[in-house]
């Protein structure tokens, strides 16, 4: 499974920009987190969590939530 954060970016009209600016991440460290390739082994990270939750003034368990709701998606490899 993995998480469709420029997705969720898009939806919320945010920018990486945006996101760090207003949680006060660096946007490197996230641009080059929200652009990897995610597998199983590495997904969303704590500090990407908090980072979006900051940006829009929510609590992390909510934004996990809305991730886990409507952002998780399977991974091809296991699709087939």
């Amino acid at each position: 499974m993995r998480i469709d954060i420029k997705r969720y970016l898009e939806v919320h009209k945010l920018t990486i920009y945006q996101v760090s600016k207003r949680s006060g991440y660096g946007y490197t460290t996230l641009h080059k987190s929200f652009n990897k390739q995610q597998s199983s082994s590495t997904s969303l990270n704590l500090r990407d969590l908090d980072a979006l939750a900051r940006a829009q003034h929510e609590a992390m368990w909510e934004v996990l939530r809305e991730l886990e709701t409507h952002y998780l998606e399977q991974d091809r490899d296991q699709s087939s």
